[in-house]
Protein backbone atom coordinates (compact mmCIF):
# COMPACT_ATOMS: atom_id res chain seq x y z
CA UNK A 1 0.00 0.00 0.00
CA UNK A 2 2.97 2.35 0.04
CA UNK A 3 3.28 5.28 -2.34
CA UNK A 4 4.89 4.12 -5.55
CA UNK A 5 8.17 5.50 -6.75
CA UNK A 6 7.79 9.19 -7.56
CA UNK A 7 9.16 9.13 -11.14
CA UNK A 8 6.90 6.21 -12.01
CA UNK A 9 3.81 7.91 -10.60
CA UNK A 10 4.54 11.18 -12.38
CA UNK A 11 4.34 9.44 -15.75
CA UNK A 12 1.36 7.28 -14.88
CA UNK A 13 -2.28 8.45 -15.02
CA UNK A 14 -3.46 6.79 -11.76
CA UNK A 15 -7.11 5.97 -11.23
CA UNK A 16 -7.04 3.91 -9.16
CA UNK A 17 -19.89 13.10 23.92
CA UNK A 18 -20.59 9.76 25.27
CA UNK A 19 -23.12 7.90 23.17
CA UNK A 20 -24.71 4.49 23.41
CA UNK A 21 -22.40 2.97 26.01
CA UNK A 22 -25.00 0.47 27.24
CA UNK A 23 -24.23 -3.08 26.02
CA UNK A 24 -26.90 -5.31 24.56
CA UNK A 25 -26.30 -7.87 27.30
CA UNK A 26 -24.81 -7.66 30.77
CA UNK A 27 -22.23 -10.35 29.98
CA UNK A 28 -20.67 -9.20 26.74
CA UNK A 29 -21.04 -6.24 24.40
CA UNK A 30 -22.45 -6.62 20.92
CA UNK A 31 -19.08 -5.98 19.26
CA UNK A 32 -17.48 -8.73 21.35
CA UNK A 33 -20.20 -11.18 20.34
CA UNK A 34 -19.80 -10.24 16.68
CA UNK A 35 -16.09 -11.05 16.84
CA UNK A 36 -16.80 -14.33 18.61
CA UNK A 37 -19.40 -15.32 16.00
CA UNK A 38 -17.02 -14.62 13.10
CA UNK A 39 -14.47 -17.02 14.51
CA UNK A 40 -16.93 -19.69 15.62
CA UNK A 41 -16.14 -23.12 14.24
CA UNK A 42 -12.54 -22.27 13.40
CA UNK A 43 -10.18 -22.75 16.37
CA UNK A 44 -7.35 -21.23 14.33
CA UNK A 45 -9.27 -18.10 13.36
CA UNK A 46 -7.48 -15.75 15.74
CA UNK A 47 -4.08 -17.18 14.86
CA UNK A 48 -4.79 -16.87 11.14
CA UNK A 49 -6.26 -13.38 11.32
CA UNK A 50 -3.97 -10.47 10.57
CA UNK A 51 -2.96 -8.00 13.27
CA UNK A 52 -4.92 -4.94 14.28
CA UNK A 53 -4.31 -1.95 12.02
CA UNK A 54 -1.84 0.61 13.37
CA UNK A 55 -3.15 3.84 14.88
CA UNK A 56 -2.64 5.98 11.78
CA UNK A 57 -4.45 3.49 9.54
CA UNK A 58 -7.31 3.15 12.02
CA UNK A 59 -7.68 6.92 12.33
CA UNK A 60 -7.86 7.39 8.56
CA UNK A 61 -10.32 4.50 8.18
CA UNK A 62 -12.73 5.59 10.91
CA UNK A 63 -12.59 9.26 9.92
CA UNK A 64 -13.44 8.42 6.32
CA UNK A 65 -16.22 6.03 7.31
CA UNK A 66 -17.86 8.30 9.89
CA UNK A 67 -17.23 11.79 8.49
CA UNK A 68 -16.44 11.26 4.81
CA UNK A 69 -12.97 12.80 4.76
CA UNK A 70 -9.41 12.13 5.90
CA UNK A 71 -7.98 13.51 9.17
CA UNK A 72 -5.66 16.50 9.25
CA UNK A 73 -1.91 16.03 9.59
CA UNK A 74 -2.10 17.59 13.07
CA UNK A 75 -4.75 15.07 14.10
CA UNK A 76 -2.67 12.14 12.88
CA UNK A 77 0.36 13.35 14.83
CA UNK A 78 -1.67 13.81 18.00
CA UNK A 79 -3.50 10.50 17.73
CA UNK A 80 -0.36 8.46 17.08
CA UNK A 81 1.40 10.16 20.01
CA UNK A 82 -1.55 9.60 22.36
CA UNK A 83 -0.81 6.71 24.74
CA UNK A 84 -4.23 6.44 26.40
CA UNK A 85 -5.81 2.99 26.28
CA UNK A 86 -9.28 4.21 25.25
CA UNK A 87 -8.27 6.62 22.52
CA UNK A 88 -9.95 4.61 19.74
CA UNK A 89 -13.24 4.40 21.61
CA UNK A 90 -13.05 8.11 22.41
CA UNK A 91 -12.36 8.96 18.78
CA UNK A 92 -15.29 6.87 17.54
CA UNK A 93 -17.62 8.64 19.97
CA UNK A 94 -16.25 12.07 19.06
CA UNK A 95 -16.78 11.48 15.35
CA UNK A 96 -20.29 10.09 15.86
CA UNK A 97 -21.21 13.21 17.82
CA UNK A 98 -19.89 15.57 15.13
CA UNK A 99 -22.01 17.35 12.50
CA UNK A 100 -19.73 15.81 9.87
CA UNK A 101 -21.24 12.41 10.77
CA UNK A 102 -24.71 13.64 9.85
CA UNK A 103 -23.38 14.96 6.53
CA UNK A 104 -21.69 11.65 5.80
CA UNK A 105 -24.95 9.77 6.48
CA UNK A 106 -26.78 12.27 4.26
CA UNK A 107 -24.48 11.30 1.38
CA UNK A 108 -24.75 7.58 2.13
CA UNK A 109 -28.54 7.42 2.37
CA UNK A 110 -29.15 9.83 -0.49
CA UNK A 111 -27.06 7.57 -2.72
CA UNK A 112 -28.68 4.43 -1.34
CA UNK A 113 -32.30 5.58 -1.66
CA UNK A 114 -32.21 7.84 -4.74
CA UNK A 115 -29.23 6.25 -6.53
CA UNK A 116 -28.10 9.54 -8.11
CA UNK A 117 -31.15 9.80 -10.37
CA UNK A 118 -31.98 13.35 -11.54
CA UNK A 119 -34.50 15.47 -9.64
CA UNK A 120 -38.13 15.49 -10.70
CA UNK A 121 -40.53 16.89 -8.10
CA UNK A 122 -38.48 17.44 -4.93
CA UNK A 123 -35.19 19.36 -5.19
CA UNK A 124 -32.16 17.39 -4.06
CA UNK A 125 -31.10 20.16 -1.66
CA UNK A 126 -34.40 19.90 0.23
CA UNK A 127 -34.20 16.11 0.42
CA UNK A 128 -30.55 16.19 1.51
CA UNK A 129 -31.32 18.79 4.18
CA UNK A 130 -34.09 16.52 5.45
CA UNK A 131 -31.70 13.57 5.66
CA UNK A 132 -28.93 15.55 7.34
CA UNK A 133 -31.25 17.02 9.96
CA UNK A 134 -32.69 13.57 10.60
CA UNK A 135 -29.25 12.16 11.31
CA UNK A 136 -28.30 15.17 13.41
CA UNK A 137 -31.31 14.32 15.56
CA UNK A 138 -30.45 10.60 15.37
CA UNK A 139 -33.93 9.69 14.23
CA UNK A 140 -34.63 5.96 14.16
CA UNK A 141 -34.56 4.11 10.86
CA UNK A 142 -38.10 2.76 11.09
CA UNK A 143 -39.33 6.26 11.92
CA UNK A 144 -37.63 7.68 8.82
CA UNK A 145 -39.03 4.96 6.56
CA UNK A 146 -42.49 5.46 8.03
CA UNK A 147 -42.32 9.12 7.09
CA UNK A 148 -40.94 8.55 3.60
CA UNK A 149 -43.74 6.12 2.76
CA UNK A 150 -46.68 7.98 4.33
CA UNK A 151 -46.25 11.68 3.48
CA UNK A 152 -48.12 12.77 0.37
CA UNK A 153 -46.21 15.94 -0.53
CA UNK A 154 -48.95 18.44 0.32
CA UNK A 155 -47.34 19.77 3.51
CA UNK A 156 -44.27 21.90 2.79
CA UNK A 157 -42.72 20.89 6.11
CA UNK A 158 -42.72 17.19 5.28
CA UNK A 159 -42.63 17.38 1.49
CA UNK A 160 -38.88 16.57 1.21
CA UNK A 161 -39.56 13.11 2.71
CA UNK A 162 -41.95 12.39 -0.17
CA UNK A 163 -39.08 12.43 -2.69
CA UNK A 164 -38.73 8.63 -2.59
CA UNK A 165 -42.24 8.18 -4.02
CA UNK A 166 -42.75 11.44 -5.90
CA UNK A 167 -39.52 11.34 -7.90
CA UNK A 168 -40.32 7.80 -8.99
CA UNK A 169 -43.59 9.16 -10.43
CA UNK A 170 -45.45 6.36 -8.60
CA UNK A 171 -44.66 4.15 -11.59
CA UNK A 172 -45.58 0.62 -10.55
CA UNK A 173 -42.54 -1.07 -12.05
CA UNK A 174 -39.99 1.28 -10.52
CA UNK A 175 -41.59 1.86 -7.12
CA UNK A 176 -42.40 -1.81 -6.50
CA UNK A 177 -38.95 -2.93 -7.55
CA UNK A 178 -37.22 -0.29 -5.41
CA UNK A 179 -39.36 -1.04 -2.36
CA UNK A 180 -38.18 -4.63 -2.60
CA UNK A 181 -34.57 -3.81 -3.36
CA UNK A 182 -33.91 -0.95 -0.95
CA UNK A 183 -36.07 -1.89 2.04
CA UNK A 184 -36.27 -5.68 1.80
CA UNK A 185 -33.02 -6.63 0.04
CA UNK A 186 -34.85 -8.44 -2.77
CA UNK A 187 -34.94 -7.45 -6.43
CA UNK A 188 -38.35 -8.69 -7.52
CA UNK A 189 -38.30 -7.19 -11.01
CA UNK A 190 -38.22 -10.56 -12.74
CA UNK A 191 -41.23 -11.71 -10.69
CA UNK A 192 -43.54 -9.13 -12.22
CA UNK A 193 -44.80 -11.31 -15.08
CA UNK A 194 -44.06 -14.75 -13.62
CA UNK A 195 -42.33 -16.43 -10.73
CA UNK A 196 -38.61 -15.67 -10.97
CA UNK A 197 -37.02 -18.17 -13.39
CA UNK A 198 -33.74 -18.37 -11.47
CA UNK A 199 -34.65 -17.55 -7.87
CA UNK A 200 -37.17 -19.92 -6.38
CA UNK A 201 -37.85 -17.59 -3.47
CA UNK A 202 -39.11 -14.69 -5.61
CA UNK A 203 -42.76 -15.23 -6.52
CA UNK A 204 -45.15 -13.24 -8.64
CA UNK A 205 -47.43 -12.66 -5.65
CA UNK A 206 -44.50 -11.08 -3.79
CA UNK A 207 -44.14 -8.44 -6.47
CA UNK A 208 -47.85 -7.75 -6.80
CA UNK A 209 -48.38 -7.86 -3.05
CA UNK A 210 -46.09 -4.84 -2.74
CA UNK A 211 -47.66 -3.21 -5.78
CA UNK A 212 -51.12 -3.57 -4.23
CA UNK A 213 -50.23 -1.00 -1.56
CA UNK A 214 -49.78 1.67 -4.23
CA UNK A 215 -51.94 0.53 -7.14
CA UNK A 216 -54.73 2.92 -6.15
CA UNK A 217 -52.44 5.90 -5.74
CA UNK A 218 -51.62 8.43 -8.44
CA UNK A 219 -49.77 11.71 -8.93
CA UNK A 220 -51.86 14.85 -8.71
CA UNK A 221 -50.69 18.19 -10.08
CA UNK A 222 -52.29 21.15 -8.35
CA UNK A 223 -53.45 23.58 -11.06
CA UNK A 224 -52.81 26.57 -8.77
CA UNK A 225 -49.46 25.76 -7.14
CA UNK A 226 -48.23 23.51 -10.00
CA UNK A 227 -46.84 21.17 -7.35
CA UNK A 228 -47.24 17.41 -7.55
CA UNK A 229 -48.56 15.36 -4.65
CA UNK A 230 -50.12 11.92 -4.12
CA UNK A 231 -53.83 11.24 -4.49
CA UNK A 232 -55.62 7.94 -4.04
CA UNK A 233 -58.74 6.12 -5.16
CA UNK A 234 -60.96 4.04 -2.90
CA UNK A 235 -61.24 1.10 -5.25
CA UNK A 236 -59.08 -1.14 -7.38
CA UNK A 237 -57.85 -4.73 -7.04
CA UNK A 238 -54.61 -6.35 -8.11
CA UNK A 239 -54.74 -9.41 -10.33
CA UNK A 240 -51.96 -11.07 -12.28
CA UNK A 241 -51.35 -13.85 -14.77
CA UNK A 242 -48.14 -15.80 -15.28
CA UNK A 243 -46.90 -15.45 -18.84
CA UNK A 244 -45.34 -18.90 -18.47
CA UNK A 245 -48.13 -21.00 -16.98
CA UNK A 246 -51.12 -18.71 -17.68
CA UNK A 247 -52.09 -19.28 -14.04
CA UNK A 248 -54.14 -16.40 -12.68
CA UNK A 249 -53.90 -14.91 -9.22
CA UNK A 250 -54.89 -11.92 -7.17
CA UNK A 251 -53.63 -10.45 -3.94
CA UNK A 252 -54.40 -7.85 -1.35
CA UNK A 253 -51.48 -5.79 -0.06
CA UNK A 254 -48.81 -7.96 1.55
CA UNK A 255 -45.06 -8.00 2.25
CA UNK A 256 -43.45 -11.14 0.87
CA UNK A 257 -44.92 -14.16 2.70
CA UNK A 258 -46.53 -12.22 5.53
CA UNK A 259 -50.35 -12.38 5.66
CA UNK A 260 -52.41 -10.29 3.29
CA UNK A 261 -53.89 -7.08 4.66
CA UNK A 262 -57.57 -7.16 3.71
CA UNK A 263 -59.55 -4.00 3.06
CA UNK A 264 -62.11 -3.13 5.73
CA UNK A 265 -65.79 -3.12 4.86
CA UNK A 266 -66.46 -0.36 2.36
CA UNK A 267 -68.41 2.48 4.00
CA UNK A 268 -71.42 4.05 2.35
CA UNK A 269 -69.26 7.07 1.51
CA UNK A 270 -65.75 5.76 0.76
CA UNK A 271 -64.14 9.20 0.26
CA UNK A 272 -63.08 11.98 2.56
CA UNK A 273 -62.51 14.06 -0.59
CA UNK A 274 -64.42 12.79 -3.63
CA UNK A 275 -62.78 12.53 -7.04
CA UNK A 276 -63.47 15.51 -9.26
CA UNK A 277 -61.74 17.58 -11.90
CA UNK A 278 -58.62 19.28 -10.49
CA UNK A 279 -59.29 17.71 -7.08
CA UNK A 280 -56.95 15.37 -5.21
CA UNK A 281 -59.16 12.54 -4.00
CA UNK A 282 -58.63 11.13 -0.51
CA UNK A 283 -60.32 7.85 0.50
CA UNK A 284 -61.54 7.04 3.99
CA UNK A 285 -59.32 3.96 3.95
CA UNK A 286 -55.89 4.24 2.36
CA UNK A 287 -54.02 1.20 1.19
CA UNK A 288 -50.91 3.34 0.74
CA UNK A 289 -50.86 4.28 4.40
CA UNK A 290 -50.71 0.58 5.33
CA UNK A 291 -47.41 0.20 3.49
CA UNK A 292 -45.16 1.86 6.07
CA UNK A 293 -46.55 -0.19 8.97
CA UNK A 294 -46.27 -3.40 6.96
CA UNK A 295 -42.70 -2.71 5.81
CA UNK A 296 -41.42 -1.73 9.26
CA UNK A 297 -43.38 -4.36 11.20
CA UNK A 298 -41.34 -6.40 13.67
CA UNK A 299 -42.80 -9.43 11.89
CA UNK A 300 -40.99 -8.38 8.71
CA UNK A 301 -37.52 -9.75 9.31
CA UNK A 302 -36.46 -8.75 5.80
CA UNK A 303 -36.65 -5.04 6.73
CA UNK A 304 -34.30 -5.49 9.68
CA UNK A 305 -31.93 -7.78 7.81
CA UNK A 306 -31.69 -5.43 4.84
CA UNK A 307 -30.53 -2.34 6.74
CA UNK A 308 -28.17 -4.43 8.89
CA UNK A 309 -26.62 -5.90 5.75
CA UNK A 310 -26.21 -2.45 4.20
CA UNK A 311 -24.54 -1.02 7.31
CA UNK A 312 -22.21 -4.01 7.46
CA UNK A 313 -21.25 -3.39 3.83
CA UNK A 314 -20.72 0.30 4.57
CA UNK A 315 -18.29 -0.40 7.39
CA UNK A 316 -16.68 -3.68 6.31
CA UNK A 317 -16.53 -3.21 2.53
CA UNK A 318 -18.86 -6.06 1.58
CA UNK A 319 -22.29 -7.20 2.67
CA UNK A 320 -23.01 -10.41 4.52
CA UNK A 321 -25.22 -10.93 1.47
CA UNK A 322 -23.91 -9.75 -1.92
CA UNK A 323 -25.32 -8.30 -4.07
CA UNK A 324 -27.15 -6.32 -1.41
CA UNK A 325 -30.50 -6.68 -3.17
CA UNK A 326 -30.31 -10.39 -4.02
CA UNK A 327 -31.15 -12.04 -0.72
CA UNK A 328 -32.54 -15.58 -1.22
CA UNK A 329 -32.04 -19.16 -0.08
CA UNK A 330 -29.43 -19.90 -2.76
CA UNK A 331 -27.51 -16.75 -1.78
CA UNK A 332 -27.59 -16.85 2.03
CA UNK A 333 -25.56 -14.67 4.41
CA UNK A 334 -21.93 -15.69 4.71
CA UNK A 335 -22.26 -15.42 8.51
CA UNK A 336 -25.90 -15.96 9.56
CA UNK A 337 -25.01 -15.84 13.26
CA UNK A 338 -23.61 -12.33 12.85
CA UNK A 339 -26.66 -11.26 10.92
CA UNK A 340 -28.97 -12.53 13.64
CA UNK A 341 -26.95 -10.76 16.34
CA UNK A 342 -27.12 -7.45 14.49
CA UNK A 343 -30.81 -7.70 13.58
CA UNK A 344 -31.81 -8.58 17.12
CA UNK A 345 -29.70 -5.78 18.56
CA UNK A 346 -31.12 -3.25 16.11
CA UNK A 347 -34.67 -4.14 17.11
CA UNK A 348 -33.81 -4.07 20.82
CA UNK A 349 -32.25 -0.63 20.41
CA UNK A 350 -35.30 0.71 18.58
CA UNK A 351 -33.63 0.91 15.16
CA UNK A 352 -30.86 3.22 16.35
CA UNK A 353 -28.42 3.22 13.42
CA UNK A 354 -25.78 5.23 15.26
CA UNK A 355 -25.67 2.62 17.98
CA UNK A 356 -25.16 -0.15 15.45
CA UNK A 357 -22.46 1.74 13.54
CA UNK A 358 -20.63 2.37 16.81
CA UNK A 359 -20.67 -1.32 17.70
CA UNK A 360 -19.39 -2.27 14.25
CA UNK A 361 -16.55 0.25 14.57
CA UNK A 362 -15.54 -1.26 17.92
CA UNK A 363 -15.16 -4.80 16.58
CA UNK A 364 -11.79 -6.41 16.08
CA UNK A 365 -12.80 -7.27 12.53
CA UNK A 366 -13.38 -3.60 11.64
CA UNK A 367 -10.05 -2.58 13.15
CA UNK A 368 -8.09 -5.39 11.48
CA UNK A 369 -5.29 -4.52 9.04
CA UNK A 370 -5.91 -4.85 5.31
CA UNK A 371 -2.32 -6.03 4.77
CA UNK A 372 -2.60 -9.72 3.95
CA UNK A 373 -0.13 -12.21 5.37
CA UNK A 374 1.79 -14.03 2.65
CA UNK A 375 0.63 -17.41 3.99
CA UNK A 376 -3.04 -16.43 4.32
CA UNK A 377 -4.90 -17.90 1.37
CA UNK A 378 -7.82 -15.92 -0.01
CA UNK A 379 -11.25 -17.48 0.43
CA UNK A 380 -14.07 -17.56 -2.12
CA UNK A 381 -16.16 -15.53 0.32
CA UNK A 382 -14.73 -13.05 2.83
CA UNK A 383 -14.12 -14.56 6.24
CA UNK A 384 -12.84 -11.29 7.69
CA UNK A 385 -9.44 -12.53 8.79
CA UNK A 386 -8.08 -9.55 6.87
CA UNK A 387 -9.61 -6.12 6.29
CA UNK A 388 -11.19 -5.36 2.92
CA UNK A 389 -10.36 -2.39 0.72
CA UNK A 390 -13.17 0.10 0.06
CA UNK A 391 -13.00 2.53 -2.88
CA UNK A 392 -13.72 6.10 -1.81
CA UNK A 393 -17.10 7.45 -2.85
CA UNK A 394 -17.07 10.57 -5.04
CA UNK A 395 -17.94 12.68 -2.00
CA UNK A 396 -15.21 11.11 0.13
CA UNK A 397 -12.68 11.64 -2.64
CA UNK A 398 -13.64 15.30 -3.08
CA UNK A 399 -13.57 16.22 0.61
CA UNK A 400 -10.37 14.24 1.21
CA UNK A 401 -8.55 15.97 -1.64
CA UNK A 402 -9.68 19.37 -0.38
CA UNK A 403 -8.58 18.45 3.13
CA UNK A 404 -5.19 17.19 1.97
CA UNK A 405 -4.36 20.19 -0.24
CA UNK A 406 -5.47 22.79 2.32
CA UNK A 407 -8.57 23.99 0.47
CA UNK A 408 -10.77 23.16 3.45
CA UNK A 409 -8.60 24.99 5.98
CA UNK A 410 -8.17 28.05 3.75
CA UNK A 411 -11.89 28.27 2.96
CA UNK A 412 -12.93 27.93 6.59
CA UNK A 413 -10.48 30.62 7.67
CA UNK A 414 -11.94 32.98 5.07
CA UNK A 415 -15.51 32.21 6.16
CA UNK A 416 -14.65 32.87 9.80
CA UNK A 417 -12.93 36.15 9.00
CA UNK A 418 -15.91 37.37 6.96
CA UNK A 419 -18.39 36.38 9.67
CA UNK A 420 -16.39 38.18 12.36
CA UNK A 421 -16.08 41.26 10.16
CA UNK A 422 -19.81 41.30 9.38
CA UNK A 423 -20.79 40.60 12.98
CA UNK A 424 -18.06 41.94 15.33
CA UNK A 425 -20.15 41.27 18.43
CA UNK A 426 -21.27 37.68 17.87
CA UNK A 427 -18.98 36.51 15.04
CA UNK A 428 -16.26 34.82 17.13
CA UNK A 429 -18.84 32.99 19.21
CA UNK A 430 -20.75 31.77 16.16
CA UNK A 431 -17.68 30.69 14.18
CA UNK A 432 -16.52 28.53 17.09
CA UNK A 433 -19.60 26.33 16.78
CA UNK A 434 -18.87 23.02 14.99
CA UNK A 435 -22.30 22.98 13.34
CA UNK A 436 -21.82 26.47 11.89
CA UNK A 437 -18.39 25.53 10.59
CA UNK A 438 -19.64 22.36 8.91
CA UNK A 439 -22.62 24.03 7.27
CA UNK A 440 -20.67 27.11 6.15
CA UNK A 441 -17.90 24.96 4.69
CA UNK A 442 -20.36 22.74 2.84
CA UNK A 443 -22.24 25.70 1.40
CA UNK A 444 -18.96 27.20 0.18
CA UNK A 445 -17.54 24.03 -1.40
CA UNK A 446 -20.50 21.94 -2.58
CA UNK A 447 -19.86 22.84 -6.22
CA UNK A 448 -16.43 21.21 -5.99
CA UNK A 449 -18.05 18.09 -4.54
CA UNK A 450 -20.62 18.13 -7.32
CA UNK A 451 -17.81 18.08 -9.91
CA UNK A 452 -16.56 14.83 -8.39
CA UNK A 453 -20.01 13.24 -8.22
CA UNK A 454 -20.63 14.04 -11.87
CA UNK A 455 -17.31 12.45 -12.84
CA UNK A 456 -17.05 9.53 -10.42
CA UNK A 457 -20.68 8.83 -9.50
CA UNK A 458 -22.80 6.20 -11.23
CA UNK A 459 -26.58 6.23 -11.58
CA UNK A 460 -28.36 3.14 -10.29
CA UNK A 461 -27.64 0.44 -7.76
CA UNK A 462 -24.45 0.96 -5.79
CA UNK A 463 -21.89 -1.78 -5.29
CA UNK A 464 -18.58 -2.38 -3.54
CA UNK A 465 -16.77 -2.83 -6.87
CA UNK A 466 -14.14 -0.40 -8.06
CA UNK A 467 -14.54 0.80 -11.62
CA UNK A 468 -12.55 3.47 -13.43
CA UNK A 469 -13.04 5.33 -16.70
CA UNK A 470 -11.03 7.48 -19.09
CA UNK A 471 -12.96 10.57 -17.97
CA UNK A 472 -11.96 9.92 -14.38
CA UNK A 473 -8.32 9.49 -15.38
CA UNK A 474 -8.33 12.77 -17.29
CA UNK A 475 -10.06 14.54 -14.39
CA UNK A 476 -7.25 13.47 -12.05
CA UNK A 477 -4.45 13.89 -14.59
CA UNK A 478 -5.00 17.44 -15.79
CA UNK A 479 -8.40 18.62 -14.59
CA UNK A 480 -8.30 22.37 -13.83
CA UNK A 481 -9.99 21.97 -10.44
CA UNK A 482 -7.32 19.72 -8.93
CA UNK A 483 -4.52 21.61 -10.67
CA UNK A 484 -5.74 24.84 -9.05
CA UNK A 485 -5.42 23.22 -5.62
CA UNK A 486 -1.74 22.47 -6.31
CA UNK A 487 -0.75 26.08 -6.94
CA UNK A 488 1.19 27.36 -3.88
CA UNK A 489 -0.73 30.05 -2.07
CA UNK A 490 -1.41 31.17 1.48
CA UNK A 491 -0.93 28.23 3.81
CA UNK A 492 -2.04 25.44 1.48
CA UNK A 493 -0.08 22.19 1.33
CA UNK A 494 2.26 23.05 -1.54
CA UNK A 495 3.06 26.42 0.05
CA UNK A 496 3.79 24.74 3.40
CA UNK A 497 6.04 22.16 1.80
CA UNK A 498 8.03 24.83 -0.05
CA UNK A 499 8.85 26.50 3.25
CA UNK A 500 10.40 23.36 4.70
CA UNK A 501 14.16 23.25 4.62
CA UNK A 502 14.89 19.55 4.22
CA UNK A 503 13.74 16.69 2.06
CA UNK A 504 12.86 14.44 5.04
CA UNK A 505 10.66 17.21 6.46
CA UNK A 506 8.89 17.53 3.10
CA UNK A 507 8.33 13.77 2.99
CA UNK A 508 6.87 13.67 6.50
CA UNK A 509 4.46 16.55 5.97
CA UNK A 510 3.44 15.25 2.54
CA UNK A 511 2.62 11.77 3.82
CA UNK A 512 0.81 13.03 6.91
CA UNK A 513 -1.31 15.52 4.97
CA UNK A 514 -2.22 13.26 2.05
CA UNK A 515 -1.83 9.65 3.15
CA UNK A 516 -2.51 10.22 6.88
CA UNK A 517 0.62 8.42 8.05
CA UNK A 518 4.35 8.85 8.54
CA UNK A 519 6.58 7.75 5.65
CA UNK A 520 9.01 4.88 6.11
CA UNK A 521 12.71 5.20 5.38
CA UNK A 522 12.40 4.01 1.79
CA UNK A 523 9.60 6.47 1.03
CA UNK A 524 11.50 9.34 2.62
CA UNK A 525 14.52 8.46 0.52
CA UNK A 526 12.43 8.43 -2.67
CA UNK A 527 11.14 11.93 -1.95
CA UNK A 528 14.62 13.24 -1.16
CA UNK A 529 16.09 11.65 -4.28
CA UNK A 530 13.35 13.06 -6.47
CA UNK A 531 13.85 16.56 -5.14
CA UNK A 532 17.62 16.31 -5.47
CA UNK A 533 17.49 14.93 -9.00
CA UNK A 534 15.17 17.61 -10.30
CA UNK A 535 16.82 19.70 -12.98
CA UNK A 536 14.98 22.73 -11.65
CA UNK A 537 15.36 24.31 -8.21
CA UNK A 538 14.93 21.79 -5.42
CA UNK A 539 11.32 22.57 -4.51
CA UNK A 540 9.97 23.18 -8.01
CA UNK A 541 8.73 19.60 -8.10
CA UNK A 542 6.62 19.85 -4.94
CA UNK A 543 3.27 20.32 -6.74
CA UNK A 544 4.06 17.17 -8.73
CA UNK A 545 4.84 15.31 -5.52
CA UNK A 546 1.49 16.29 -4.03
CA UNK A 547 -0.32 15.30 -7.22
CA UNK A 548 1.43 11.92 -7.24
CA UNK A 549 0.26 11.21 -3.70
CA UNK A 550 -3.31 12.35 -4.43
CA UNK A 551 -3.74 10.04 -7.41
CA UNK A 552 -2.03 7.04 -5.84
CA UNK A 553 -3.96 3.84 -5.24
CA UNK A 554 -3.31 4.26 -1.52
CA UNK A 555 -5.23 7.54 -1.46
CA UNK A 556 -8.07 6.26 -3.69
CA UNK A 557 -9.05 3.50 -1.24
CA UNK A 558 -10.07 3.27 2.38
CA UNK A 559 -7.87 0.51 3.71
Amino acid sequence: MSLRSIPQLLTYSAILIAVYAAPVSAETTLHERIDAALGAGNPQFENQAVATADDATFLRRITLDLTGTIPTAEKVRAFVADTSADKRVDEIDRLLASPEYARRMQYVFDTMLMERHPDKHVPAKDWQKYLRESFLANRRWDDLVQEMLTVDGTDEKTRPAAKFLLDRELKAEQVTRDLGRLFLGRDLQCAQCHDHPNVNDYLQRHYHGLNAFLSRSYLFRDPKTKKTSIGEKAEGQVAFTSVFTKEEGKTAPRVLDLPEIPDPEIPEEPYRVKPAKNVRSIPVYSRRLQLADAITSTENQAFQNNIVNRLWALMMGRGLVEPLDMWHSDNPPTHPEVLELLSTALQEMDYDLKYLIRELALTDVYQRSSRNNSDLKSADKPDYRVGLLKPLSPEQLAWSMMQATGVTERTLAGLKAKKIKDDPKHGPQVTAEPLWQEEALHDALWRNVDSFTVTFGTVGAQSSRFDASANQALFLLNGPLIQSWLVPGGNNLTARLKKLESGPAVAEELYLAVLSRFPNESETRQVVEYLNSSQQETHKGIPELVWAALVSDEFRFNH
